[in-house]
């Protein structure tokens, strides 16, 4: 074995000396806001690690994705000690487009007549991606243009509708809600929420800008509100924080999107494609990657 690339988990410190041993290069593939992570568990009790902490510090490389790299890049750097290198991030479309074979039009999107269904799909498991500015946009389009919208559905949010006070009162103040237009689910998978009970989707994201999701939603056609910088030419996008710019982009979707969604379509995927294994751009930035690891010492 030439080479170990890590992602999603770690092999122990007996396995790192057993593949150095042989001369294997072990590569961390760094995909995940660990520092978030880190800062959450540490300040509000969510336990990790305890006092079982291994840190591998024998890595010949580590990778960072581009979303990842702005609050997580250091960090890993410091504790792994070696320089964190930020890598293309890579996506394809075969999963979504297999598990949405089944759907009408192969779960893609299709103009319908009415009012439009809006859909908040955020994790809410941490502050990075959480659903309340989302809603706030969708209150806000609500607000100016109310017959535009059938209904909102938020979901992963079922728990906090059933446990946070906080939540159910803020919640509350909004017209959206008072008015039953809204509701706040479990956990639904993408292709099938897109498909059966999905007009428009509303994102907000923070130290998370680029994302499978995104690309789901915007490979399918779908009207995506999002504040994603790194992916600003997709969807409809907004800056930051900015809840009325928010609104005027779902207001546009309303307006325009449907005499020139199949134009929308293809635009995404064009965009897309500079994510995707096949890309030469990606192609050759990992090959790269690989030369300069394989040329490098052993740790």
């Amino acid at each position: 074995l030439d080479i170990l690339i890590e992602l999603g988990g770690q092999i122990s410190a007996a396995q790192t000396d057993y593949l150095k041993q042989r001369g294997t290069r072990l590569v961390s593939y760094c995909c995940g806001f660990e520092y978030v992570h880190t800062m959450e568990s540490i300040l509000f009790g969510r336990p990790l690690w305890g006092y079982d902490l291994f840190v591998n510090q024998r890595y010949d490389d580590l990778w960072v994705i581009p979303q990842v790299a702005p609050i997580s890049q250091h960090y890993f750097s410091t504790l792994r000690r070696r320089p964190a290198t930020v890598v293309p991030f890579v996506w394809d479309p075969m999963f979504i487009e297999e598990r949405s074979r089944a759907f009408p039009d192969a779960g893609q999107y299709r103009a319908r007549p009415g009012p439009r269904r809006l859909s908040v799909m955020e994790q809410n498991l941490d502050v990075v991606k959480f659903c309340l500015y989302p809603v706030l946009i969708a209150e806000e389009a609500y607000r100016k243009n109310p017959e535009a919208i059938a209904y909102l559905h938020v979901t992963n949010a079922l728990r906090l509708a059933q446990e946070s006070k906080e939540f159910v009162a803020l919640m509350n103040q909004l017209d959206i809600v008072r008015n039953h237009k809204a509701s706040f689910l479990g956990v639904f998978e993408t292709p099938a929420f897109l498909s059966e009970m999905t007009d428009v989707v509303i994102s907000h994201q923070w130290e998370n800008a680029l994302n499978y999701f995104y690309l789901e939603v915007c490979w399918q056609g779908y009207p995506l509100v999002h504040n994603a910088h790194l992916c600003a030419d997709l969807g409809y996008y907004y800056e930051g924080n900015d809840v009325q710019a928010g609104c005027t982009r779902v207001l546009e979707v309303f307006e325009n999107h449907d005499a020139q969604a199949g134009a929308y379509t293809a635009r995404q995927r064009q965009l897309i494609q500079r994510y995707l294994p096949t890309n030469d751009a990606v192609v050759a930035a990992y090959e790269a990657l690989l030369t300069r690891l394989m040329a490098a010492p052993l740790t």
